[in-house]
C-alpha cells in the first residue's frame, strides 16, 4: 500500500503520474487505507502547502443523456489548448452485479490516450446518495494540490443530489432543450446547485434560444441571483465552449475561495464521519445541523482528517 505522506510529497511536486495510485488508496476502505488517506490529505492540505490547492474544482451535472460527457471532451480539449492539465472524477451508477462502475466515462469522454496532462477515472456511486462516490472528496481534495482543472460529474441531478456544490468551487448545471428541464430549476433545491447553466445542442436552433430565455426568465422571475445561462453545442464545429470556459474562470475569480474550501472541508469531515459512524454517530453529534454548527466554530486551519477526529471525540464525550 502507498504511503499517504509519499503520495502527497509527489503532487505537492506536481507529479500527475501519482493520480492512479492517489485513487487507489482514497477507494481502499480498509482501516490501513483509511489511515494512509488521512495522512495524504494532511500533506495537501493548505496548512502543509502554505496556500489553497491552485486547482480550479469544476462540477459538473444534470440528467443522465444531457451530453454532459460529449460537452466533458470538448471542455477538456479546450482546456489543454490552453496549457491546462485536468483530472476528471466521473461518478457513474452502481453496477447491480458488480457493484463496479456501470457507464464508464474514461470510455464516453473522448480524450488522446498518449496526452500525461489528462487523468480520467469513474468510479462508482454505490448506495450513497448525494451523487458523489464515498471517495470522491478525498480525490478531489488531493488531486487538486497537482493539476489545474479538477472536474466531478455527477450521475445526475436532484435535491438528493445536490452534495457536488459542497465540494467544487464552481457548479455548472447541464440541461438540453425541449426536455422539460427548466420546470425542475422551479424547486428552491435546484436553484441553489448552479454557478453556471448550460443549455446544450445549441445547434438545434431555436428550441435552444427558447430554452436559454425560458431559464433565464425562470431566474428572473424566482428573484436568484445572478447566473450566466449559455448555450453550447458539442457537435463539429464546437459552438459556446470558450464563452463557457470563461464563465468558469469568471465565477472562481469572483467568489471567496478560501472561505468556499474551508466550508468544503468541514462538510468533508462531517460526510466521512457519517459514513464511519452513520445515523447513531450524527444524533451523538445532536444532529447534522448541529454538527455543522459546532464545525463552523472550529480552527481554520484544521484539516480534514484533524476534523473529522475532532467530530468522532465529541460523539464519544456526549453519548
Amino acid at each position: 500500500m502507498p504511503e499517504g505522506a509519499d503520495l502527497g510529497e509527489r503532487l505537492r511536486a506536481g507529479d500527475l503520474g501519482a493520480a492512479p495510485a492517489v485513487l487507489n488508496l482514497v477507494e481502499n476502505r480498509s482501516p490501513a487505507a483509511r489511515e494512509q488517506t488521512g495522512a495524504l490529505l494532511a500533506a495537501v492540505s493548505p496548512a502543509a502547502l502554505g496556500h489553497e490547492p491552485p486547482a480550479h474544482v469544476v462540477g459538473i451535472t444534470g440528467p443522465p443523456g444531457v451530453g454532459k460527457s460529449s460537452l466533458l471532451s470538448r471542455l477538456v480539449a479546450q482546456w489543454r489548448e490552453r496549457g491546462r492539465t485536468v483530472a476528471v472524477l466521473a461518478v457513474d451508477p452502481s453496477s447491480r452485479r458488480s457493484g463496479g462502475s456501470l457507464l464508464g466515462d474514461r470510455a464516453r469522454i473522448e480524450v488522446d490516450p498518449a496526452d500525461r496532462g489528462v487523468y480520467i477515472r469513474s468510479t462508482a456511486v454505490g448506495e450513497r446518495l448525494g451523487g458523489l462516490a464515498p471517495a470522491t472528496r478525498a480525490a478531489a481534495s488531493a488531486l487538486a494540490a497537482a493539476f489545474d482543472v479538477v472536474v466531478i460529474e455527477t450521475v445526475g441531478v436532484g435535491q438528493s443530489e445536490t452534495e457536488v456544490a459542497d465540494v467544487a468551487d464552481t457548479v455548472a448545471v447541464v440541461v438540453q432543450p425541449g426536455s422539460g428541464d427548466v420546470l425542475q430549476f422551479l424547486k428552491s433545491g435546484i436553484m441553489e446547485i448552479p454557478d453556471v447553466l448550460v443549455v446544450t445542442k445549441a445547434d438545434l436552433g431555436r428550441p435552444a434560444m427558447r430554452a436559454v430565455a425560458d431559464l433565464r426568465s425562470a431566474l428572473g422571475s424566482l428573484g436568484a441571483r445572478e447566473i450566466p445561462v449559455i448555450a453550447v453545442s458539442s457537435v463539429v464545429p464546437p459552438s459556446g465552449i470558450d464563452e463557457l470556459m470563461d464563465a468558469l474562470d469568471a465565477h472562481r475569480d469572483g467568489i471567496d475561495l478560501p472561505a468556499r474550501r474551508l466550508r468544503a472541508r468541514r462538510l468533508h469531515a462531517l460526510a466521512d464521519f457519517a459514513a464511519e459512524h452513520g445515523e447513531r454517530g450524527l444524533r451523538a453529534l445532536g444532529g447534522r445541523r448541529a454538527a455543522e454548527r459546532w464545525l463552523a466554530e472550529q480552527d481554520a486551519g484544521l484539516d480534514v482528517p484533524a476534523l473529522e477526529r475532532a467530530l468522532a471525540a465529541r460523539a464519544a464525550a456526549t453519548s
